[in-house]
Formats: structure tokens, sequence, C-alpha cells
């Protein structure tokens, strides 16, 4: 790999800036595959070459991404797909093989690929509905060609966290494949001319807003530790108990050990006082002026 996968997408965000018709792409697989490219190639070269490398079969399953709407500035932060980033960099020691490039121009031609794995390998079509996630579990040793498609990245804040659930959801249908042999091909496609706007917006006025919210994050966590009302009366709160409920407060606690205390001083007096010892006979003496007379 000639390429680390965040300096790669880091490097690539003012190249995005000038291509706004671009897209990155991702490819890692536990097989020995010899693919590499440039990080700005057209998609109708890139598409040859991974349909040339998968003509020799080199996995049991095939795992193709499907994600519109977004650039490499959506997967450079450090926490947007810590998922991806450990596959395409290679840190899992099941990817043998793996490279990104951070600039597609056009959109990839996933269907050719689909039909090649169908005719060389024979492998069998799994389409994978990401909106529902509800996917078909196969235990058969079949090739097979997983059709993950994922729906476009919002254009609100919600966008800064859709990569990781993408990734993570990915994960997932790696982990019940029958088979630890795997390859992923992870196309994207650009960002509309009038999408792009919407989300440039949005990251800006998140920005603008980044130094209100921190200075208001104390508030806003006193004012959600306690039910909110609703217009007619009940309480929106409907969590456990004892997250509803505070029931040990530091003033409870100075009371309980106050007690304690309390409670040892007075276990001492009460013991002192029942170790005195004090024979009979010394309530049967005389011990007034009468008693000194007749001892005279």
């Amino acid at each position: 790999m000639q390429f680390l996968w965040l300096g790669a997408l880091t490097l690539s965000i003012t190249a995005v800036q000038a291509f706004q018709d671009t897209s990155p792409f991702i490819f890692f697989s536990t097989s020995e595959i010899l693919a590499s490219s440039p990080q700005i190639v057209s998609a109708s070269s890139l598409s040859h070459k991974i349909d040339a490398a998968l003509q020799e079969c080199p996995s049991d399953a095939y795992v193709i991404v499907s994600q519109p709407g977004v650039n490499a500035a959506d997967f450079s932060g450090k926490h947007s797909s810590p998922h991806l980033r450990k596959w395409a960099s290679g840190k899992d020691k099941r990817i043998r093989s793996s490279f990104t490039v951070t600039d597609v121009l056009g959109r990839m031609d996933t269907g050719t690929m689909m039909e090649t794995l169908e005719r060389k390998c024979s492998a069998g079509i799994l389409n994978v509905d990401a909106s529902t996630g509800l996917f078909e579990v196969v235990d058969d040793v079949r090739p097979r060609i997983i059709k993950l498609d994922f729906p476009t990245l919002s254009a609100g804040g919600k966008r800064l966290h859709e990569p990781y659930e993408n990734g993570l959801f990915l994960t997932s249908v790696l982990d019940i494949l029958p088979s630890p042999n795997f390859t992923v091909i992870y196309t994207t496609t650009p960002i509309s001319t009038g999408y792009q706007r919407l989300v440039s917006e949005s990251k800006s006025y998140e920005m603008d807003e980044s130094p209100l919210l921190s200075a208001h994050m104390d508030l806003k966590r006193d004012l959600s530790a306690h039910p909110r009302a609703a217009s007619n009366g009940s309480t929106v709160n409907n969590g456990p108990l004892f997250e509803k409920y505070q029931f040990f407060t530091p003033g409870i606690f100075m009371g309980l050990l106050a007690g304690l205390i309390l409670v040892s001083i007075l276990y001492v007096g009460i013991s002192a006082v029942a170790s005195l010892q004090v024979t009979y006979s010394a309530f049967d003496r005389e011990m007034g002026p009468a008693a000194q007379k007749k001892q005279q």
C-alpha cells in the first residue's frame, strides 16, 4: 500500500474542493490481490482494473458496497469511520491486500463486476437492505456476491455519525459470512451540486454554533437529568427507576456519616456504664453521722 488511509484522505480534502464530481473508493481483501491505483483516476479505468482482478475468483464472498452522496472529507475524521480505516490501513491481521483512491471521476460500474463474478466464479447474488438492517443468513459454501446499498448521507448533523454507523453495519455483515475469505469493494458516488451546497451550509452552521454549544454544555446536562413535562402533564423520561431519581445525595451521605459517629459514641458510653461493678454490701453500710458516732 503506497499511502496511509488517514494521510491520503486528509491531504485530499483540498483536492475535493477542486473536483466536486469526485468521490473516494476503498478496496480490501483477505486474499493477495495485486491491485493498486493513483489517487485521481477515472471510474472506467478503475472498474476495468478491479474487474480484471476478480476474474481469478480470489475470495469466497464479495461484498460490493454502494454509498451515494459522499466525498473524501466524510471519511477523513478520526472517529467518522474507524472500521473502514482499520481495514484499509491493513491494521486488521486478516486483511492481506488493500488500497484506497481519494478521487474517482465518475461512477463505478459494479454491474460488470457482478456479471464477471457470476460467470467466472458461479457466485450467487444476495441483496442486503441497509435501511431496515435485514439480510438473509447463508451457511453454504457457494461463492456469494453481497450487494449492500447504503442510503445517501444526510445534509444535517447526522451526517457526521452516519459513516460510523454504516461501517458498523458492514462489520456485522462480514462477521456472519460462512467463510473468512472475503473481498470488499466500497464504491461511492459524488455529491450533487445542490446537495453539496446544503452540506457546506450545514457544516458552516455547526462550526459557528460550536462555541455556544460548548459554553452551555453543563446547562444542557443539568436539564437532561430532569424529566420534562409534556403538554398533557405526563413525564417524558420513562427510563429505569435509578436513572429517573437520585437516591444518594451528598446530604444523605453526610447524615449517614454523622449518625454512624453518634451511634459509636453512644455505644462506648453504654458499654462504659455497663462495665461498672458495685457489690451489694456497699448499699448496706451506713455512711451518715449516726454511723460515725457508733465508730467513736
